[in-house]
């Protein structure tokens, strides 16, 4: 792949910013606490990009992602990834995160099983948590058993991942679950 490119972009959550390159996004960035910040993990993630204007087709992706944001529904399905370097059980279970639309979650040991390895729940995720491409592949959509949020390697951890599901409108439960932080 010839040098990525990257751009920052403003969202209801925060500045967040997309890397391409030829065969598609090879990253996605959540918010840091500022533009400058979010920046910085570009450069140390991907050190070889190049901060550029965004060409439409990457700017139609951003404006998807803050119509998400929004409150929007949009399931992000087909938009292309560039998973040249991910390891084999990490695409099915991104392929599988992908599947789970706004508003619906999954918990890892379902996720696990559905993959046809149901003692795989850890595995899944260690994948999600080292997922290039957050918001794209939702793995804040997979929770920890019985509802609750589980973690979540992003800036701003669980909180960032509650705050994702209430802006798709996942039900958060009443009582123990998500928002149980004994």
């Amino acid at each position: 792949m010839l040098n990525p490119s990257f751009a920052l972009f403003d969202t209801p959550v925060g500045p967040c910013g997309l890397v391409w390159g030829t065969n598609g996004l090879v990253g996605v960035l959540l918010p840091e606490a500022s533009a400058a910040a979010t920046r910085a993990r570009a450069k140390r993630r991907f050190a070889a990009a190049q901060e550029t204007d965004a060409p439409p087709e990457i700017r139609q992706v951003m404006a998807r992602i803050v119509a998400l944001l929004s409150g929007e529904p949009d399931h992000l399905q087909d938009i292309a990834l560039d998973t040249s370097g991910v390891p084999a059980f990490n695409l099915r279970v991104y392929e599988l995160a992908r599947a789970i639309l706004p508003g619906q979650t999954l918990t890892y040991g379902e996720v696990a099983a559905r993959l046809g390895e149901p003692q795989a729940a850890r595995a899944v995720g260690q994948a999600l948590g080292a997922n290039p491409f957050p918001i794209i592949v939702p793995c804040h959509r997979v929770l920890a058993a019985g509802g609750k949020s589980g973690g979540f390697s992003a800036p701003g951890g669980a909180r960032t991942k509650l705050r994702l599901l209430e802006i798709e409108g996942a039900p958060l439960g009443e009582g123990p679950g998500l928002f149980d932080r004994a």
